[in-house]
């Protein structure tokens, strides 16, 4: 329950079907056989794959520490540990500068206090993220507002453009799809140990009919054509893009990825914001909302606009529990 976040396996969630699986590593968790969305044909030499070997051990005993632990005594045990021992780390500081200027009128203690409210926030995604099955079997989840998963559900063909951020927990937000009749394929950043990326991306594949795919070059392309045909696809939106388009996030420039409303512009298709909202005792709200977008001017100026229009109501968001989102990576650069 290391509060060093992970590096990488970032993923987005969205569309389904006629896309074909990359070649996949199976992973066994929890007696059922996962797989991974990516095997690297380049293996690592001897000396390095038994130094991934050793790290993998190393993560499935944690792993299978936390599986073993109820859902809420892990939630609770990670998110205090993160709280105690985050806040002596570096990113602290990134974070608490990130606060000052987005909430210039709060004093440096109300700061703090939200930033090591974020640290747990953390702490309990972390290990949450051992449990997705769990969760959603328990029936933690609840939805809102149901007519805009009733209007999904009944759509009866087209493809469908979702964006989400780090926020609450966002390993749930693909949890959402069967509620609205979706079948999703997410993109993800592997993991540079490939056990490790196996094992995690095997947690994850269940909520991802469409499949997991690793950004690559080509995954764009692969995911554009997969949406042309009736799919639907979401992408964590929030995070820094430094070929993105430069629009104002809590009044700054933030370079902000333009792949959801480029696709939603360039195809005619619906673009939806959705965010996970954690409430008391382990359990979250996926919500989620159509936004209105431009799509009469050009097209690379609906674009920047429409960017623009989904990071306003994630600044939205944020600004409701500022404790829920991640505010310790470079999101302005």
């Amino acid at each position: 329950m290391s509060p060093a976040p992970a590096r990488g396996n970032d993923v987005g969630f969205g569309g389904a079907g006629g896309l074909t699986r990359p070649p996949s590593l199976a992973i066994t968790v929890g007696g059922r056989r996962l797989r991974s969305a990516l095997i690297r044909p380049d293996m690592p030499s001897a000396f390095r794959r038994l130094r991934y070997l050793a790290e993998f051990g190393a993560f499935r005993s944690l792993a299978a520490l936390i599986r073993a632990l109820p859902v809420e005594t892990a939630s609770n045990l990670s998110g205090a540990m993160w709280r105690r021992i985050a806040p002596l780390l570096r990113r602290h500081e990134r974070a608490l500068a990130h606060l000052a200027f987005a909430f210039p009128e709060k004093t440096e203690s109300e700061r703090d206090a939200i930033a090591r409210d974020m640290w747990e926030t953390l702490g309990r995604t972390f290990a949450e993220a051992f449990h997705l099955d769990h969760i959603i079997a328990e029936g933690r989840l609840d939805f809102a507002p149901l007519e805009t998963y009733e209007a999904l559900r009944a759509r009866e063909s087209g493809g469908v453009v979702l964006a989400s951020l780090h926020y609450g927990n966002w390993e749930l937000a693909a949890a959402g799809a069967p509620r609205a009749g979706l079948k999703l394929a997410g993109v993800y950043q592997a993991i540079k140990n490939p056990y490790v990326d196996a094992y995690v991306t095997g947690l994850r594949s269940p909520l991802y009919d469409g499949g997991l795919y690793p950004k690559a070059p080509d995954t764009a392309t692969t995911l554009m054509r997969y949406v042309k045909r009736g799919g639907a696809l979401a992408i964590l939106a929030d995070l820094r893009d430094r070929n993105g388009a430069r629009v104002e996030f809590f009044g700054r420039p933030a370079p902000s990825t333009t792949f959801p409303a480029l696709l939603a512009r360039t195809l005619n298709l619906p673009l939806y914001a959705a965010r996970v909202v954690r409430l008391p005792g382990v359990r979250f709200r996926i919500e989620t909302e159509e936004l209105t977008i431009p799509r009469d001017g050009d097209r690379k100026d609906d674009v920047v606009a429409a960017t623009q229009v989904l990071q306003s109501r994630f600044e939205d968001w944020v600004r409701e529990d500022p404790a829920q989102w991640m505010w310790a990576h470079r999101r302005w650069g």
